[in-house]
């Protein structure tokens, strides 16, 4: 095993085991390997040069900006000519070697590094010019934060999600309508976040593809050659297979016949010519380089007809048409529904209940409308919303026609709201599905917050309904009651203001000691200064309270729901600003958790790993030569015993 893949799988390892330790209260090593492994991970970090993404030896910030700067690229990004045949694309080799590679299906980057450290991340953009992102892209989980190369490098590659991660994120989203269409649309958004600590939650991989610059390096005019020096930086790079004429049609089956299992989204294939002069020397047209040439997929189709367009209202106020049609087989499984995306479309295709239309499964994953062979246009678009049954609107964005229901107060728009209103990290209120609360909108029990603390009123028809009983709603109204006390954060957290979880919410109710008059009259200027909600988290949560229908609102919620009286005084928060780490058994906590929840009781944090910010690092065993200990005391960081700690900063 390579010094690489063993950094790789140390930090699997001890991630593992942190996690396991912090978080679920379990043990899955102990202390003296968990040493052990940190210091190997340490030692081949400073012999290689390398530090990769998520080692436990880097603590990576979140950062939060109010716009994405933009950026000129210093070399245009053109797309590749494309082509479907086999034999096309061995000919265009005309007799070179080539590189035959994955064309993955997400947001093309442009990394830059100097001095060894990631300098830059920008998008891909309209391939003119793109926008910063480099708080994100260290947020990546395969990417290295440290290369030993020191000199400046420039490379290419995809962002991505896979599969896996794509549809846990959507098993998350109760609401179908919110659900993401597809793994890139998800990449796309979690890439340009302006918070990073959301796209760190998404789990986004880059697959480098091209290396742009390395100063004073030899590749020996060899693509190849500049992958394999890009994998010893600790890149991933796209799965590729060396190819002549004659392998040609060889490597493509093989391609052909992973791509159905392959756990990353793929739109095709990219051949790129191994020798680098000569592929430079060939220059480009002016949209393609000619360089490399891009395989394309062909598709299987099949011929039905389309029976339905359903109009599916989301939260946000879109009605989305999806396309119903006898089932075909496509790809080895039955398909017999398409998203068709908006108004556009349907004209474009010239839809009509009946049509013979051709469909496909893109990048033999989604299914979607080939042709319509028939174009009868006879399709009417809805002039009221399927749910709400408010008149509808067009509207056309760029050069895109998109049906809006403009009903503020659509039901569609409500449920999510509501369902959050009621989560646990909000309200907390047991019973209450999003499919109930469907139901209870349809019906017309519910129509603000405020209406969920009186359901008694529809006791009778509640009861009526499937899956209810007197039992049930008796469980309900308990779960009900309960929420009638709750503390403001959980109550600010529950309405749904953009960018506000739960933690923020927290934050910002401690830092004006619970004054809900100051709170909700506090300039962005003001709410930026808390420590942990910067600008972004700021405006939205002013700009929110700026509209009288929010602060009605929560006015009305405050005559049903009771916040806990909480003391805020100085005295009372003696650690605020201070940050602690805490490592080894304990002797009178029950639990490292039960003494974290104590230290931010008292307005501190806990972090995992020693900084020149922590304030003392808590070990019982405070002699050893742990990796934590010696870390302190290179930086000069008190090494506390439980006892010394509570003596010092509990007055225990």
């Amino acid at each position: 095993m390579n010094d690489i893949d063993r950094m790789k799988q140390l930090i699997a390892r001890l991630n593992e085991a942190a996690k396991a330790y912090y978080a679920q209260d379990r043990e899955i090593m102990s202390n003296l390997e968990y040493d052990r492994l940190y210091d190997e991970l340490s030692a081949l970090e400073e012999k290689t040069g390398l530090v990769l993404a998520q080692s436990p030896t880097q603590s990576v910030g979140y950062e939060a900006v109010d716009t994405l700067p933009k950026e000129r690229h210093e070399s245009p990004m053109l797309s590749l000519g494309k082509t479907k045949s086999r034999e096309e694309l061995a000919d265009w080799l005309n007799g070179k070697k080539g590189l035959l590679s994955w064309k993955l299906d997400g947001l093309t980057i442009v990394l830059t590094y100097r001095d060894g450290k990631l300098f830059k991340a920008v998008t891909r953009g309209n391939g003119e010019v793109g926008e910063v992102i480099t708080p994100n892209a260290r947020t990546f989980v395969n990417l290295p934060l440290q290369i030993p190369f020191l000199g400046e490098l420039i490379l290419r590659g995809e962002a991505v999600i896979t599969y896996e991660d794509f549809e846990r994120i959507n098993a998350k989203i109760e609401d179908a309508d919110a659900r993401y269409k597809n793994p890139r649309n998800l990449c796309s958004g979690s890439v340009r976040q302006l918070n990073s600590e959301i796209t760190a939650q998404r789990n986004v991989r880059f697959f480098a593809f091209a290396l742009v610059k390395a100063d004073g390096a030899d590749f020996e005019n060899s693509r190849e050659k500049q992958f394999e020096f890009l994998k010893e930086q600790g890149f991933e790079v796209v799965d590729y297979r060396p190819v002549t004429a004659e392998t040609m049609r060889d490597a493509v089956e093989w391609f052909e016949q992973t791509v159905s299992s392959y756990p990353v989204p793929s739109d095709g294939l990219v051949l790129l010519l191994d020798d680098i002069a000569y592929g430079e020397a060939l220059g480009r047209t002016a949209k393609f380089p000619r360089n490399a040439i891009a395989f394309k997929w062909a598709d299987e189709t099949a011929q039905t007809t389309l029976r339905e367009i359903e109009w599916s209202a989301s939260r946000t106020g879109l009605i989305n048409p999806v396309a119903v049609f006898d089932p075909v087989e496509l790809e080895g499984t039955t398909v017999s529904r398409a998203s068709v995306h908006n108004v556009s479309i349907v004209k474009e295709l010239q839809l009509g209940i009946g049509d013979t239309i051709t469909v496909y499964k893109a990048n033999m994953i989604i299914p979607q409308i080939a042709e319509n062979l028939t174009r009868s246009g006879s399709l009417t678009i809805p002039c009221e919303c399927p749910v709400c049954h408010e008149k509808t609107q067009i509207r056309q964005e760029n050069d895109t026609e998109t049906l809006i229901c403009p009903n503020p107060d659509c039901d569609a728009k409500k449920l999510k709201s509501f369902t959050l209103f009621v989560s646990r990290d909000a309200m907390n209120i047991d019973g209450l599905s999003e499919a109930t609360l469907e139901k209870f909108l349809a019906r017309g029990f519910l129509h603000t917050y405020a209406d969920l603390f009186h359901l008694d009123r529809y006791k009778d028809e509640i009861t009526q309904m499937d899956g209810f009983g007197e039992k049930s709603f008796a469980n309900l109204s308990d779960s009900i009651e309960k929420a009638r006390h709750t503390t403001l954060a959980r109550l600010i957290y529950s309405l749904g203001i953009p960018n506000i979880g739960i933690a923020n919410a927290k934050m910002i109710c401690r830092e004006y000691k619970n004054d809900l008059e100051r709170l909700l009259n506090a300039p962005a200027e003001e709410l930026a200064g808390i420590d942990g909600v910067g600008p972004v988290i700021a405006g939205t949560f002013a700009a929110f309270f700026a509209e009288e229908k929010n602060k009605k609102a929560l006015e009305a919620l405050l005559a049903e729901v009771t916040p806990e009286q909480e003391t805020f005084s100085e005295e009372a928060l003696p650690l605020s600003g201070k940050s602690f780490v805490v490592t080894g058994s304990l002797n009178h906590f029950e639990n490292r958790n039960a003494l974290k929840e104590k230290i931010e009781a008292l307005g501190g944090k806990v972090t995992g790993s020693v900084t020149g910010k922590t304030v003392c690092l808590i070990n019982n065993d405070n002699t050893s030569n742990s990796s934590k200990n010696k870390k302190a005391q290179e930086l000069g960081v008190s090494i506390l015993t439980e006892e010394a700690f509570m003596e010092q900063y509990l007055n225990q």
